[in-house]
């Protein structure tokens, strides 16, 4: 990693420069309204961003139920990418999980995003199955993905 990045837990004062990021980083990016909610409202959730000269050029986010962290998004400015922040940004949720007590964590990811999907196996996920039509900007199929965190 070549750049000095922190990293620290999202506040609702961050959504606008997380939806920056969501909406440079996936076709079908979620809402500001989504994320308010995600903070406000949802108990299960805990989400990170990582920044950079105090910018927000990533973040991470999961649902911690029980023992199990559900990934709900990773995502990185593309003109961030290529640095090795993704990888750092999953060790911190990873890490993140373990802290809040979870063995196990899991994601969805597009069975075409081949580099999202090295970059999971390189962390120590294993392919777990397939959601039919999953995504739904264009109906593609996902790969879900495993790992265990302790």
């Amino acid at each position: 990693m070549g750049i000095d990045v922190q990293f620290r837990p999202m506040t609702i004062h961050d959504i606008d420069e997380v939806v920056q990021v969501e909406q440079a980083s996936f076709t079908a990016p979620w809402s500001r309204e989504s994320f308010y909610n995600e903070l406000m409202y949802n108990r299960y959730a805990k989400y990170i961003v990582m920044v950079h000269r105090g910018r927000i050029i990533g973040y991470a986010g999961m649902w911690l139920v029980i023992d199990e962290a559900h990934v709900t998004n990773v995502a990185v400015l593309p003109q961030f990418r290529g640095q090795k922040l993704g990888e750092a940004l999953m060790r911190r949720l990873m890490e993140t999980a373990k802290q809040h007590g979870a063995a196990t964590m899991t994601l969805e990811v597009r069975v075409s995003n081949h580099v999202a999907q090295s970059l999971y196996r390189k962390l120590g996920f294993r392919n777990g199955g397939i959601r039919k039509r999953y995504y739904p900007d264009n109906f593609e199929d996902a790969l879900v993905m495993w790992v265990k965190l302790t």
